[in-house]
C-alpha cells in the first residue's frame, strides 16, 4: 500500500523535502512507519514526533491504510 508522507518546518528542512511516499504493507501500524522514515532521515528526525493520519492527531499503534497521510509535525513555539 501507498502511504503519504508531510513534512513541516524543521523537519523538511533537515530532509529537504515537503513530502515522500512510503510503499508499506497492509497493516503497518503508525510507529513501523516512522520507524522506516528514521531510517532514511539518518537520525535527523527525534525518535517519537507528533504525528498525524489524515488530520487527525495519531497514535503509534494506530493502523495505516492505503492512501492515508501521515504527517510528522514538529514542535512549535509562540508568542
Amino acid at each position: 500500500m501507498t502511504v503519504t508522507v508531510l513534512l513541516f518546518a524543521s523537519y523538511a528542512e533537515q530532509l529537504g523535502k515537503n513530502s515522500m511516499t512510503l510503499e508499506l504493507p497492509e497493516g503497518t501500524r503508525v510507529d513501523e512507519a516512522l520507524s522506516r522514515i528514521q531510517t532514511a532521515a539518518a537520525g535527523r528526525l527525534p525518535p517519537k514526533p507528533m504525528v498525524a493520519v489524515n488530520q487527525s492527531y495519531a497514535k503509534g499503534s494506530d493502523i495505516l491504510r492505503a492512501g492515508d497521510e501521515l504527517a510528522i509535525i514538529p514542535p512549535v513555539a509562540g508568542g
